[in-house]
């Protein structure tokens, strides 16, 4: 999955400028899950400034939420659950993929893909649809356009469609 990415700062004049106009540097498409894929937008560890970042401050292999005060802006394409369902599902594989490409997420995720994170979360589905399932076992239904608020709470993400669904997230690092 391929997302163009817009950046803008302020010059030294403090005048507005492009930083950068290109598609996201950091992208993944998860070979144990076809369908699955992790697009990291954006990424400020803790509380931001309003000076333009020297590097690129995303990468594919750190972590995807943010300290106190921070936030990281991410795309989530969600393969369907028949993937996982397969008789050729290799959960260790896709165990050591999303060590590897989300390592902070892989320890919060239990094996029925419920997890917690310290993090208020704000989504809005793009594309399919896309179940949350939170403690009580209560699904919410989500479709395009469809907003989430999701403050700590824990849940998991459930695609009942035979379809991936996309999912836009910026996570904002709350104190545990």
């Amino acid at each position: 999955m391929s997302v163009r990415r817009v950046v803008t700062g302020t010059d030294s004049a403090g005048k507005s400028v492009l930083v950068s106009d290109g598609v996201v540097p950091h992208s993944h498409d998860f070979e144990s899950m076809p369908g699955q894929s992790q697009i990291r937008v954006w990424f400020t560890a803790g509380t931001p400034t309003s000076q333009t970042p020297e590097a690129e401050p995303t990468n594919n292999h750190g972590p995807v939420v943010p300290g106190p005060g921070g936030a990281s802006f991410l795309i989530v394409r969600y393969a369907p659950d028949s993937v996982v369902m397969s008789p050729d599902f290799d959960p260790l594989a896709a165990g050591q993929e999303l060590e590897a490409y989300a390592p902070d997420l892989a320890e919060l995720f239990e094996p029925n893909g419920m997890h917690k994170t310290p993090s208020i979360d704000y989504g809005v589905v793009l594309e399919g649809e896309v179940w949350l399932e939170l403690d009580d076992g209560v699904q919410v239904q989500l479709t395009p356009g469809d907003t989430i608020v999701q403050v700590a709470a824990r849940h998991a993400w459930r695609n009942k469609t035979k379809a991936p669904a996309t999912v836009a997230f910026v996570l904002t690092g709350v104190d545990a």
